[in-house]
């Protein structure tokens, strides 16, 4: 049984806007080839539609991937997949199927059919690649436009995420360098001023 479903397009900004370390899927067009990777530098760049900015760097396999297929998949790992997001972080997919390579269920996205995983993850999106002509091959940030996304319930409802003891499994990870992680643990709730 599932506990994903489908998260409404004007909410998807808030699947990032905190920072996740994100794992980056992507396949070649005729879908032969796939790969998945780690990516710290995530944020959303606008609502309507909804548009998200990522670092992938331009000589990496997952980058060749999204410019020939022209669409990428985010899958926001709970704290259980911070060993995997580290392992998938550090090795190309040019040397062999990291999803083979490490075992990684993925289901097939419903809009772009990039892979997606929802085992261990929080949430998920497919992006729609926004190519850059002026900084295509100066930069390494890419553009998207989500065109679908879910989110596990037990962490993310009604278009809020909701951290608490029993969920800590599906709190999201942000990366600290050198393979440590932090998830994203207790809520502060603000009180009004004055």
């Amino acid at each position: 049984m599932t506990h994903f479903h489908p998260v409404a397009l004007e909410h998807a900004s808030r699947l990032i806007n905190h920072g996740p370390t994100v794992l980056v899927t992507s396949r070649s067009k005729d879908g032969s080839r796939r790969n998945i990777m780690a990516a710290a530098w995530s944020m959303p760049v606008e609502f309507t539609p909804p548009r998200i900015a990522i670092v992938i760097d331009k000589k990496t396999f997952t980058r060749e991937l999204v410019k020939d297929s022209g669409a990428f998949g985010i899958c926001i790992p709970g704290a259980a997949l911070a060993d995997l997001a580290y392992a998938v972080g550090n090795g190309t997919g040019r040397d062999g199927d990291k999803f083979s390579h490490y075992r990684i269920d993925a289901s097939t996205g419903p809009v772009l059919g990039l892979p997606v995983l929802e085992a261990g993850c929080a949430a998920w999106m497919e992006c729609r690649w926004i190519p850059e002509a002026h900084t295509e091959d100066a930069y390494d940030t890419c553009f998207g436009e989500v065109v679908s996304a879910a989110a596990d319930e037990r962490v993310f409802q009604r278009g809020r995420w909701s951290f608490r003891d029993d969920n800590r499994a599906l709190q999201t990870i942000h990366h600290l360098g050198a393979g440590n992680f932090v998830h994203a643990g207790q809520v502060i709730q603000a009180r009004p001023l004055g």
